[in-house]
């Protein structure tokens, strides 16, 4: 049985919570008792678990844990034509994101913009978001990061010449909002719209043998 873990990037609002919350304790219970309730709420939005599948080649994984709001042809400077597919997260998703696949880390680019609820096509274009991009054995292939009506903070641990294999960590969007994901145009689809996915657990699309 996997621990349970939490990221990195939740452990400061947690601490800081307990800690309002002992000191609560010493004033009134009932706000005291409010603050654990919120720091076990943040707990369980930062849990980050441990997270395998049959990473082989000529699979690519979601990203983020959501569902398919989105199937669509487009085109960007590093993928060229490319198959976009739009995951939504919830406030409840597991908000950690992973790598797709395997690849060198070759493109990043950070876009400032509004911060519009998520699930519209539109907020791929209008909203704050942050670009991956990878060079893989297949291609080009990309995702992007989008901020949303409640997320307020895009985290991204990666640098230029990174290596990655799929479903590693990268980063994170603090409660949920949206990732895209850019994938060669001949891929085969495994998803539909509708469908819930999991990061690094469900297998998005594969490539022909």
């Amino acid at each position: 049985m996997n621990k349970f873990k939490i990221s990195r990037e939740g452990v400061p609002t947690i601490i800081f919570l307990i800690l309002c919350g002992g000191v609560f304790l010493y004033i009134s219970i009932i706000p005291a008792l409010i603050i654990f309730a919120l720091a076990l709420l943040v707990i369980w939005f930062f849990r980050d678990p441990e997270r395998t599948a049959n990473y082989s080649d000529g699979k690519f994984f979601s990203p983020a844990d959501g569902k398919i709001v989105e199937i669509t042809n487009t085109s960007h400077e590093f993928t060229g034509r490319a198959l976009k597919i739009g995951i939504f997260m919830n406030v409840f998703s597991v908000h950690v994101n992973r790598a797709p696949c395997t690849g060198r880390v070759d493109f990043l680019e950070y876009v400032p913009g509004k911060k519009l609820a998520a699930f519209a096509p539109k907020a791929s274009e209008i909203n704050e978001r942050n670009f991956i991009g990878f060079s893989t054995q297949w291609g080009a292939v990309m995702i992007v990061q989008i901020a949303g009506l409640i997320a307020r903070r895009i985290v991204c641990r990666l640098n230029r010449g990174d290596i990655l294999e799929a479903g590693q960590r990268l980063g994170m969007i603090k409660l949920g909002s949206r990732v895209d994901l850019y994938l060669p145009e001949d891929v085969i689809l495994r998803v539909k719209l509708g469908d819930k996915v999991k990061a690094g657990l469900t297998c998005i699309g594969v490539m022909g043998q």
